[in-house]
């Protein structure tokens, strides 16, 4: 049934097995490969950016990307790291880790790892800002960067501290949506089109911050900051109906998807209103009879921070 309100937190919290499916093995393992090892005596330090639930945390730590970390998750958002506490600690305890509360944050410890975790509800550029002598071996973004003014985020992030890292930047949108079946040809073009722009079009304090072309534009803002990329590869999210459905997962994310784009183009000037209500109610009961494939084109890039900057 479609869902009579919308929660970021709970999209969020179903995306997490979308992404699981979607993101890019080969560029995963580059960064399995390229990490110094850990330790109990040399934890890796672990800074994620966009932070949300801490979805991608538990996902370093089920995958095996390191036993020993020391690792902060910045969001600017209060609900997401109230509800991020929460998460991790009711997964850690299903997960058979020992969870212990600290001036440090929540510690996490079992099956042989040994996970810190601080979360921080804070301003980004405020952090880095105030944390120029930050310790970093790893910096991740997961579905952050296509909602940021991206020239600037990345010169920031990229030339934070002095030293080299690596740099993880997953689910960044790339331009393409697409929805079967079809239900117009020509409107379904327009719709989309229009949902584009409003992406280009967001404005913060007379700063554009988003972008529907940031996987590919990522690729050149990169080496622009003196960054260096050791991998890439798509990531797009495709959800699709099995035996005539989807999870319950999948569900609520295709239709948070839905309601997105009737929120971004809610009265816009030129759209017909009655035939945009009907298209969106439409593609609503294409979930609900098991019938929507959505496709979203994303990529993934990693690579070293400073490898240019640092020997020039």
């Amino acid at each position: 049934m479609k869902p009579i309100n919308y929660d970021f937190t709970r999209y969020l919290e179903v995306k997490k097995s979308i992404d699981d499916a979607s993101l890019n093995r080969r560029v995963w393992q580059k960064i399995a490969d390229s990490l110094p090892a850990s330790s109990s005596d040399n934890p890796l330090k672990v800074i994620e950016i966009g932070a949300g639930i801490g979805t991608m945390l538990i996902r370093m730590i089920e995958w095996g990307l390191f036993d020993h970390a020391v690792y902060t998750g910045i969001d600017n958002q209060t609900a997401n790291s109230q509800y991020a506490r929460i998460y991790l600690q009711s997964w850690a305890v299903r997960s058979g880790y020992q969870v212990q509360e600290s001036n440090q944050g929540l510690i996490l410890t079992g099956n042989g790892k040994q996970i810190v975790v601080n979360l921080l509800d804070a301003d980004l550029f405020a952090y880095i800002a105030s944390h120029t002598d930050q310790d970093i071996d790893l910096l991740v973004a997961n579905a952050f960067l296509d909602l940021v003014p991206l020239p600037r985020t990345l010169d920031q992030i990229l030339n934070w501290v002095q030293q080299d890292y690596l740099f993880y930047f997953s689910i960044n949108y790339d331009g393409l949506t697409i929805l079967e079946p079809v239900i117009d040809p020509e409107f379904d073009a327009l719709v989309l089109d229009y949902y584009h722009e409003t992406m280009n079009e967001r404005l913060f304090n007379g700063i554009h911050y988003g972008d529907h072309q940031t996987g590919r534009h990522l690729l050149d803002h990169i080496r622009g900051v003196g960054g260096r990329i050791l991998a890439a590869g798509s990531s797009d999210w495709i959800v699709f109906p099995e035996s005539g459905g989807y999870s319950a997962d999948e569900t609520y994310f295709l239709h948070f998807i839905i309601n997105t784009i009737e929120s971004a183009l809610h009265g816009h000037t030129s759209l017909d209103v009655d035939k945009f209500t009907n298209w969106i109610s439409r593609r609503h009961e294409q979930i609900e009879n098991g019938e929507l494939v959505y496709i979203a084109h994303q990529l993934d890039i990693m690579g070293n921070a400073r490898a240019y900057a640092k020997s020039s």
